[in-house]
């Protein structure tokens, strides 16, 4: 269902408690990522993990992702 909420001056937004609930950003800290696509901006919960627990491998198969993506993004230059 839609929700439509006001972004401020400072470009901050308040998510809707229901909403915030929901997606267990009720917490303190809470993280999202954001990314922006064609079609508009996509909030999705994030999830701290300290790099310690992660394997090396891990780390190489997400550097290889990202750079694979690298060579898909169009940069699009503001109006």
């Amino acid at each position: 269902m839609p929700t439509t909420i006001t972004v401020s001056p400072r470009g901050t937004i308040t998510l809707p408690a229901a909403i915030r609930q929901r997606l267990k950003l009720d917490r303190e800290h809470s993280l999202l990522i954001i990314e922006e696509r064609p079609d508009g901006v996509f909030l999705h919960p994030a999830m701290p993990v300290p790099i310690r627990d992660l394997s090396v491998e891990q780390m190489q198969k997400w550097i290889a992702q990202d750079e694979a993506d690298a060579t898909t993004v169009k940069v699009v230059k503001p109006c």
